[in-house]
């Protein structure tokens, strides 16, 4: 019913609604440089009218509910051009860090180093018999694997400190899924359709999505209220409403995918360190010791591991006595707690680095380590965005390959030189050499994977021969040498032991072999000395005997033990024809000096095998350490131009502009008063009613 009364409510809701428009105008004020906040705004909506003479009557307006200003659609472009900037920007800012240790800027660059070293080789070639020049050569050469090791391990400082980062990035994650979950009740508990919008909650969960997408990429799906899900771009369920899924960070392991016919009821396992995850699928069932073939893939199985003829890696699949080591590398696999075959078609992943892993529940886990394929393109069912693709793509993808090249390089300096040295003659005759490479199992052939012999697969099919020398005299003993055939496909260390003891002349045994810790050593029969002539297998250098360089990779590559302590070891000469080392022969000196100019091969696991100079292999490798800089720069900068333009529309919705807000108070101000002179006049017609009755 109308009347004075009905006045009266008008200008009481009026009242109350300009005031709720002022008090959230105010918050609006108050927070514009609040971080995360959404402008709000009072919805107001007419009150129901009544119908009454002379016609339906209004009864005012009602502030039904306090709406947050936010454009989801936008804001889920942000998050996912977020997750890309902070993973480009991540990578580049580290990559920064390791140009500097490729930087041959000043003398102390390896490829100075390398190139001072070929340098002093041709010096010893001039001077063969100079002490001081031979010294020279030492000095220069622990000059370079100083600094081939430096550069190792500052890479490996880099990687380790990855892994701490990574660490807390994970650690802070699982945090933020835990406050988003506990939010999503919260925001169910205090919302009520139409009436109620936890709109503080409401940011505090989009601040917390945006915190979420700087460590890694995500997908939102709101369905309102609490029932709110994120998933990353693969699909991987982190939150689901109240509940939410962990990740975490673990160390090395391995797992396996058997065929659904399958019965092998072994494990894999593994030793050695790598910045790849391993897959290795069997080919050919069978036996383990046996028939078994696996082939080997770096990124998931989209791609296997080549050799020089383009044909699939093979590995046999052995148990622990006969452990396989992995083409071009420290890695090493074998299988056991085995009583069946193994089918074609199990899988089994190795993971000899710590990898990044999500928790469906307490027992089941999925690994989501980040992963760049063969073609370069990221594994999208793995993580791709944030600072943990960048931290991963730091440690394995940019650090691993540059590791897996100065390896390559360290690996083709050791085995050129060695092979040439090995097959030299110092300025003395050997009495007793030991080998500095190791097999795994001596009745293995060298040249199988299961050798665990590190230059497997450069040996061929060949020869070597030896001279024997009267120690008193120096004589050549019967004017030539003794010859060896080798085959590495099926002689084992134990057969070439055999071999070399049953070397003979006129019925005499000059040489002793012997296998001391996986290693061969050979002695020379008393009164006599040693020297080698030719050996076209290249066994006698995979196996390190008479060698100049010992260790295969950039951490343990060093001088040969027997040539840092005797400068007349160091090969520069050679035996001639007629079995003679004459006094100033250059020829091994001149052939060392010349790698500098020599193509040669370089394997890797990433890119094959590659023929080039040692010192065009490593300008290659800074020139992929500064092109890798710019690419990730280039992209962080690309990222970061999306992302902050998706931000400013946003902030376009939901940010507080103070000349707005100063407009929206007066004007509510302005209602306010309006009302109160409402009530005013209202209270005015009652007491003039009053009177009249009086």
């Amino acid at each position: 019913m109308g009347g004075i009364t009905s006045v009266l409510n008008i200008g009481r809701w009026a009242l109350f609604s300009s005031q709720s428009a002022i008090e959230t105008t105010g918050n609006n004020i108050s927070n514009v440089n609040t971080e995360g906040y959404s402008r709000r705004e009072v919805l107001l909506e007419e009150a129901p009218p009544i119908n009454y003479a002379p016609g339906q009557l209004g009864t005012g307006v009602r502030a039904t509910q306090v709406i947050r200003h936010f454009n989801s659609f936008i804001e889920e472009q942000y998050t996912s051009k977020l997750s890309d900037q902070k993973r480009w920007e991540t990578l580049s800012e580290n990559l920064k860090t390791v140009e500097s240790v490729f930087n041959d800027s000043d003398e102390s660059g390896l490829n100075k180093a390398l190139a001072k070293f070929w340098g002093l080789w041709q010096d010893v070639a001039q001077r063969p018999e100079d002490e001081s020049t031979r010294t020279a050569l030492l000095g220069q050469t622990r000059n370079l694997l100083n600094t081939i090791h430096i550069a190792d391990q500052d890479m490996t400082r880099l990687q380790r400190q990855m892994d701490d980062f990574i660490g807390q990035d994970v650690s802070e994650v699982n945090d933020i899924l835990g406050q988003i979950a506990d939010l999503n009740v919260k925001i169910t508990a205090n919302t009520v359709e139409g009436q109620n919008n936890p709109n503080k909650l409401l940011d505090d969960r989009n601040r917390l999505i945006r915190e979420l997408s700087h460590k890694m990429d995500t997908k939102v799906i709101d369905n309102g209220v609490g029932d709110l899900i994120i998933t990353t771009k693969a699909g991987h369920t982190l939150v689901d409403g109240p509940e939410y899924y962990r990740i975490a960070q673990e160390g090395p392991q391995a797992f396996q995918s058997l065929g659904a016919d399958s019965d092998f009821d072994g494990q894999i396992n593994f030793s050695g360190r790598s910045e790849y995850e391993y897959t290795f699928e069997v080919t050919t069932g069978g036996d383990v010791g046996g028939a078994a073939e696996m082939r080997v893939s770096i990124d998931g199985g989209q791609t296997w591991l080549k050799d020089d003829d383009g044909s699939d890696v093979t590995l046999s699949a052995h148990g622990e006595d006969s452990k396989v080591t992995v083409p071009n590398s420290e890695v090493k696999i074998w299988f056991e707690n085995f009583s069946n075959q193994l089918h074609t078609g199990d899988t089994f992943t190795v993971m000899p680095k710590s990898g990044l892993y999500w928790y469906e529940n307490s027992s089941s886990k999925m690994n989501i380590t980040p992963m760049v394929q063969g073609n370069g393109q990221d594994n999208e069912r793995r993580v791709v965005g944030g600072t943990l693709a960048g931290e991963f793509m730091f440690r394995d993808a940019a650090i691993g390959e540059y590791r897996e090249k100065l390896d390559a390089l360290a690996k083709g300096l050791a085995w050129e030189v060695n092979r040439i040295h090995s097959q030299g003659a110092g300025l003395e005759k050997l009495t007793e050499v030991t080998g500095t490479y190791q097999v795994d199992n001596t009745g293995v052939a060298l040249g199988d994977h299961s050798s665990g012999l590190t230059f497997n697969t450069r040996l061929q099919q060949g020869s070597m021969s030896f001279y024997i020398y009267d120690d008193s005299t120096g004589e050549l003993v019967n004017g030539s040498p003794m010859n060896l055939n080798v085959n590495p496909e099926s002689i084992t260390l134990s057969d070439l032991e055999s071999d070399i003891d049953d070397l003979e002349i006129l019925d005499q045994h000059y040489l002793e072999a012997s296998e001391v810790n996986g290693s061969l050593q050979i002695k020379a029969a008393d009164g006599y000395k040693f020297a080698v002539g030719h050996d076209s297998s290249g066994v006698l250098a995979a196996l390190g005997v008479n060698t100049y360089f010992q260790g295969s990779d950039s951490e343990d590559i060093a001088l040969n033990s027997t040539v840092n302590n005797n400068l007349n070891f160091i090969n520069a000469g050679h035996v001639n024809g007629a079995g003679e080392v004459n006094q100033g022969d250059n020829t091994t000196a001149l052939d060392i000096a010349d790698l500098q100019y020599s193509e040669v091969q370089l394997s890797t696991k990433s890119e094959g095998t590659t023929t080039q100079t040692l010192q065009e292999y490593y300008s290659s490798l800074t020139a992929t350490v500064g092109s890798r800089t710019a690419e990730a720069q280039y992209n962080a900068d690309f990222f970061k131009t999306l992302a902050d333009d998706l931000d400013e529309r946003q902030k376009e919705v939901s940010g507080v502009n103070l000349d707005e807000e100063m407009s929206n108070l007066i004007k509510y101000q302005q209602a306010y008063t309006a009302a109160a002179k409402l009530i005013t006049t209202a209270e005015e017609m009652m007491q003039t009613l009053m009177r009249m009755k009086m």
